[in-house]
């Protein structure tokens, strides 16, 4: 099972030739001579200094959580997916012992980064009500509307033409599953990965920076803290890859989160070379941090903030031009056309977790991301009432803030 073998794959083991990318090398080499390893691999001593299990951990929680979200048969569904959300270790919430006995949880990293969100507990709030009340809405909405038809205003099943899959929407016509689990992208993947352990808040914290200068490694562990702050960046990409030091992106299977839509963007023709960009990205920086180069550890990190936010925004416009060519056919597949809205809904809430690559900001502020959703929801019901104008122009206001046009983000994949 999927969730079993991101488990399994915690840290990695294993060495490899730069000058040198062995933490035990005291050289400190010029820019020019940190060369990129091959794979993600790093030690100390004949020992791995990589590891993220809290990420694939977490990663592995959420896939559990999304599945649950498709589950009405749950006695106190509410209660169980909150508990689920909000994990405490060792409550039994999960089938997986190793998941009841961590202490992590999908809830206490969602809009939690530093840089966002450390003196902005209010918004950080906010964004955590969000996912409680779709988990809510879920509940009290859908589920008790499972197998009844679906229309205007009203909750329940609508079926993809030609027998493809049931999609379960709530009176708006919105899948509340796919807005959880879209939204988390942005809000636990990207804001811990670009605005949180990539941050130099994080990374040079106390005496991190002096710390990695003389290799003195955190109390029990074999890395320096700086080291498992980038790791732990590199997790939340590729912490459920079956082959975490070498990840394969472009096959799509190895979690439903950035990973997944890093290969869905990879494979269109438009945007090939950007899952190699992002994970060259990584070992680079990561190369930096055992050199010592601060400088280049920093310019990686901003080429993974503009390629993943990009990754993002390619992915809201994709959904919103799918669902936008469904309800210009000449018969509506409205579950077709509400079940790409609805991931388009989900990777637009993302962006307020986006981060420019120059700044602390992100490429859209949750009052911008607020503007779009209310566009895309506004009428009495919701996506039954959204015209393809209006998605037209959103693709088009998300597109204009990246190197990329609304065709080539909107082309299939």
């Amino acid at each position: 099972m999927k969730i079993n073998s991101l488990l399994k794959a915690t840290y990695l083991l294993g060495t490899f030739a730069i000058i040198s990318c062995s933490s035990d090398d005291d050289s400190n080499p010029p820019v020019d001579q940190i060369s990129e390893p091959a794979t993600y691999v790093f030690d100390r001593n004949g020992e791995s200094t990589v590891s993220f299990s809290g990420q694939t951990t977490r990663i592995a929680m959420a896939e559990v959580i999304i599945s649950k979200l498709k589950d009405n048969t749950q006695i106190n569904a509410e209660a169980v997916l909150d508990a689920m959300f909000d994990h405490k270790e060792g409550v039994a919430d999960f089938e997986d012992t190793d998941l009841n006995a961590s202490d992590k949880s999908v809830r206490s990293k969602t809009a939690a980064s530093r840089d966002f969100f450390f003196t902005n507990a209010t918004e950080s709030a906010s964004v955590k009500m969000d996912f409680d009340g779709w988990i809510k809405s879920q509940v009290d909405d859908v589920f008790p509307n499972w197998s009844a038809p679906a229309s205007a205003g009203v909750a329940g099943e609508l079926q993809e033409a030609g027998g493809g899959s049931k999609r379960y929407v709530n009176a708006k016509g919105l899948e509340l599953n796919q807005a959880f689990a879209k939204g988390l992208i942005g809000a636990l993947m990207a804001d811990q990965a670009l605005n949180n352990y990539l941050g130099k808040l994080v990374l040079d914290e106390a005496e991190n920076r002096a710390n990695n200068d003389n290799e003195v490694v955190a109390d029990g562990k074999n890395y320096t803290t700086m080291e498992h702050k980038w790791d732990e960046a590199y997790g939340y990409l590729y912490g459920a890859s079956v082959d975490t030091a070498n990840p394969n992106p472009t096959i799509g299977d190895d979690d439903s989160f950035l990973n997944k839509y890093i290969g869905r963007v990879e494979g269109d023709a438009d945007f090939k070379g950007i899952a190699e960009k992002i994970y060259k990205a990584f070992k680079l920086g990561r190369a930096a941090i055992v050199a010592k180069k601060y400088d280049v550890r920093d310019e990686q990190a901003a080429i993974i903030r503009e390629e993943l936010s990009k990754v993002i925004a390619i992915r809201a416009v994709y959904y919103l031009q799918q669902g936008k060519n469904a309800l210009e056919a000449s018969t509506i597949d409205y579950a077709s056309a509400f079940h790409d809205l609805s991931e388009g809904y989900g990777f637009i809430y993302s962006l307020q977790f986006t981060r420019r690559s120059d700044s602390a900001a992100p490429y859209f502020t949750r009052t911008e991301v607020q503007g779009f959703i209310d566009q895309l929801m506004s009428g009495t019901n919701g996506l039954w009432d959204v015209t393809p104008a209006t998605l037209q122009s959103i693709s088009e206001t998300i597109a204009a803030k990246f190197s990329f046009t609304v065709a080539e983000a909107g082309s299939t994949n």
